[in-house]
């Protein structure tokens, strides 16, 4: 899955994703820094993944992964091409989400764009510009399905109905998302890969040591918060100069570094859950000694839909699956321990895979 980092220029957009890669692109304390959209592919931390590994004696271990996205800051105006929007909003339109970066924290010495910390203006000026990019697809698209709706094509006058609905949400400000749609009306305009139909993830970036506005008592965070509640959206809290820094203490030095700097929560392990909570995704796994890997795919696949994931064969050629919880298996101690047991269930093509089954398909 790919997840496009977007936010006003200077919000730690590129900090952020330095630290989920530890790849070098600029960050620095100016806007438009980042020129060319950079992408890195981040493996996802999974204590389950390397118990098994360890259980099975593998000689690898794979994680599943995601790939982020870093863009360049959007501006108001951005839909209309201001700053350097339309290149970069062309981007957006190739990821499946979008992490949303706001800074959460006052420091006259972090340039903002607009002079003061002020999160719901941010929040609806990115959004505002998805939304005008937006409303320009579907108007043209409109123009374009004119004359096919004037002479009666049904699969034109369909398509027009669902532009027409999602048209008329995004002119009262709202998100195409925010529009019902059934699966049929959704596949209708796929194509036009809107902005404001994919999900959200909002990211509140503090600062260790500076004032936090979650630890202030002036009622912007709680307005923040109450925003991306009404928006049907998610949030998480990082500090990403720390997670950033974090990058070069081994391991088991890590907390305590945290707790001197007074971060409680791992922000990238929280950021990675919100993005597969977003994504409504959930992680399988395959366990043996030459390697245990995570699988990514979507909450309630069937057992064939997640053998695809490995292998096309594992969906079109399916007989049934041997699945057993993770932590079963770990308690067992063994692939046979946990047959004897009777916690190994053979499943068929109606089985909806649970999050943390380890799976071995059958096929013909």
């Amino acid at each position: 899955m790919k997840i496009g980092i977007v936010g006003l220029p200077n919000v730690g957009k590129s900090t952020l994703f330095n630290a989920l890669t530890k790849a070098a692109v600029p960050a620095e304390n100016y806007p438009f820094c980042t020129i060319d959209p950079s992408v890195g592919v981040v493996g996802v931390p999974d204590e389950r993944l390397d118990r098994l590994a360890e259980l099975s004696g593998s000689e690898k271990t794979l994680p599943a992964a995601i790939e982020f996205v870093d863009i360049a800051g959007l501006v108001k105006g951005a839909s209309e091409g201001e700053g350097l929007g339309n290149q970069f909003l062309s981007h957006i339109r190739e990821v499946d989400a979008i992490l949303e970066m706001v800074r959460f924290f006052d420091d006259p010495d972090v340039i903002h764009v607009h002079g003061d910390v002020d999160p719901v203006r941010d929040i609806e000026i990115i959004n505002l510009e998805l939304i005008l990019a937006d409303q320009q697809s579907v108007s043209g698209r409109r123009e374009r399905l004119t004359r096919d709706v004037k002479t009666g094509n049904k699969d034109a006058v369909a398509e027009d109905a669902v532009l027409t609905a999602i048209e008329q949400a995004l002119l009262s400000g709202k998100l195409a998302r925010t529009v019902d749609l059934s699966e049929e009306d959704a596949k209708r305009i796929k194509s036009l890969n809107l902005l404001t139909m994919k999900p959200i993830l909002y990211s509140f970036n503090g600062k260790a040591g500076g004032h936090n506005l979650s630890e202030m008592n002036d009622g912007r965070a709680q307005a923040a918060y109450d925003l991306v509640e009404s928006l049907g959206s998610k949030y998480v809290e990082v500090d990403a100069r720390t997670e950033h820094e974090l990058n070069d203490v081994a391991g088991e030095d890590k907390e305590m570094f945290r707790s001197e700097l007074g971060v409680q929560v791992d922000g990238l392990e929280a950021l990675i859950r919100g993005a597969y909570e977003t994504l409504g995704l959930i992680t399988f796994f395959t366990t043996g000694p030459k390697e245990t890997r995570a699988w990514t795919i979507k909450e309630g696949a069937s057992a064939p839909e997640a053998g695809a994931a490995i292998h096309n064969d594992f969906k079109d050629k399916f007989i049934r699956a041997e699945v057993v919880a993770w932590n079963a298996l770990l308690a067992a101690g063994s692939w046979s321990a946990a047959r004897d047991k009777g916690d190994i269930k053979t499943e068929g093509k109606t089985y909806i895979v649970n999050d943390g089954d380890v799976m071995v398909f059958l096929h013909s």
